[in-house]
């Protein structure tokens, strides 16, 4: 990270998804009629038509009948027809009332194509999932599938499909099965729901040497966090304003409903002596090639005082300029200015692969991606580096794809903090502070997962009680 304005960008990468509207389908009339056992599924959708680059059905399951429903028992078929011949898709849950870890999702191949469907999406549910009682339903299922290239799909040809289907409604191009029995709609003709699924499951490699934090701490002070290999930054230097310091109390820990969550805070009255920055970073650098992830919480107004320092929030990883230009240097990052910065007028959200620089006079051998927009909230960051490229993924949409000539050559450190390039103009001497949350960090070595799978991974370390792991070896 740099704190210079006149950092050099060597490229720029955007990406423009068009969402184009296309006629609903027509509810068709179920099967199956609510009896001893019986389900009923709604659907609703929030992607529609070509050019999106993910598919969003999002369900709810009602139990029908008159005895409770084990859902480990309950399959959904969502049919549609696949974008070319070889697709290759996967399947990823933003959010469900049952709990992500407890919904799985699987493709395959219909054993009788049709004009409109020749794959579906099949939805189970493991034990953890629980029942439903007569009457009950799953509450929100917010699911999606995309292809693996990240290549735009076309729904208007999907069965399954209905775009003005915005809000939930009984919806019967989906079936689904109770202890393998069709209960609920119609499938593409000739392709009753009995065949197993035929693509493996979405399921994250198993084995990989790995780091995950929950920072499930007390305090910046928990013996533990240095136990676990964490520095919380107290020494000077950059980035940041002249004079400012790094402040170890600023970095917290709380709860957030399940989960433990740490809070950096920069904090600032209009001059460098007033200013504190938090960081806090892996003592050690052994991470290169795999998945980095973190599930981060961005902010862009101050808890109180007046805005408009130029804050920057971050997550990245990083290993020493050993001479200015050194060909060695790596660093990835996940930046969000949310007031701008480095000339930039207002919130954007950049990603960069650096290969070296030098500070005086300042040049910069970087590549990065950029989007102008606010993301202020929590947003799922994920970074795979392999021997050919660097992605960076932002909420399951890949956001930058990066050159390998921008590869790391050396291990790294894993690193979060936040810090002020400048006041912004702001001449106020009220005080304000800025917070930036952190729920987990993720590191697999040499793997490179999927976000889906990712999400998968963290929530069979929470599902176990798992709050720190890092098998990962040194160097």
């Amino acid at each position: 990270m740099r704190s210079s304005k006149s950092r050099l960008r060597a490229t720029t990468a955007t990406a423009i998804a068009v969402a184009m509207g296309v006629a609903a389908l027509t509810a068709l009339p179920s099967t199956a009629n609510a009896a001893a056992d019986g389900l009923s599924v709604q659907y609703r959708t929030s992607a529609s038509g070509a050019g999106t680059d993910q598919a969003e059905p999002w369900f709810k399951v009602r139990n029908t009948g008159t005895s409770s429903v084990s859902l480990q028992n309950v399959k959904i078929r969502y049919y549609f027809k696949a974008d070319s011949a070889n697709a290759a898709y996967r399947y990823a849950c933003s959010w469900a009332v049952k709990g992500c870890a407890n919904i799985t999702g699987t493709f395959g191949t219909l054993t009788h194509p049709t004009a409109t469907a020749d794959r579906y999406l099949e939805i189970g549910f493991t034990s953890g999932a629980g029942s439903l009682a007569p009457g009950a339903d799953t509450g929100d299922m917010q699911l999606r599938f995309y292809q693996s290239t990240w290549a735009p799909l076309n729904q208007s040809d999907d069965y399954s499909f209905g775009a003005s289907q915005t809000s939930y409604a009984d919806w019967s191009r989906v079936t689904a099965q109770l202890a393998g029995t069709t209960v609920w709609g119609q499938a593409p003709a000739g392709n009753d729901p009995t065949d197993p699924p035929t693509d493996p499951p979405t399921d994250p490699p198993t084995g990989g040497a790995t780091l995950f934090d929950d920072f499930n701490y007390t305090s910046h002070a928990d013996p533990r966090i240095s136990a676990n290999g964490w520095n919380v930054r107290s020494n000077s230097g950059g980035p940041g304003v002249s004079g400012a310091t790094w402040a170890p109390e600023n970095v917290t820990f709380s709860t957030s409903g399940d989960n433990s969550v740490m809070n950096l805070e920069a904090s600032t009255a209009g001059t460098g002596a007033s200013t504190e920055q938090a960081e806090i970073l892996t003592k050690a650098m052994k991470f290169r090639n795999g998945t980095y992830a973190a599930r981060v919480k961005f902010s862009d107004a101050p808890k109180s005082g007046p805005d408009g320092d130029h804050v920057v929030q971050t997550f990245f990883t990083i290993n020493d300029l050993t001479a200015p230009m050194a060909d060695d240097y790596a660093e990835y990052d996940f930046e969000y200015l949310p007031n701008g910065g480095w000339g930039e007028p207002s919130d954007i959200l950049y990603t960069t692969s650096w290969e070296t620089y030098q500070a005086d006079p300042w040049v910069a051998v970087n590549q990065h991606s950029e989007s102008r927009q606010s993301y202020a909230g929590w947003h799922d960051l994920v970074l795979t580096i392999d021997d050919s490229s660097i992605k960076y993924y932002i909420d399951g949409r890949l956001f930058g794809t990066h050159d390998a000539a921008y590869l790391p050559e050396r291990p790294m450190s894993i690193n979060f903090n936040q810090w002020l390039i400048d006041f912004g103009g702001l001449t106020s001497g009220t005080p304000r502070a800025y917070d930036e949350q952190v729920d987990y960090v993720l590191h697999v070595k040499d793997q490179v997962l999927t976000p889906s799978q990712v999400t998968s991974k963290v929530a069979a370390y929470r599902s176990a009680g798992t709050t720190f792991q890092d098998d990962v070896p040194a160097g």
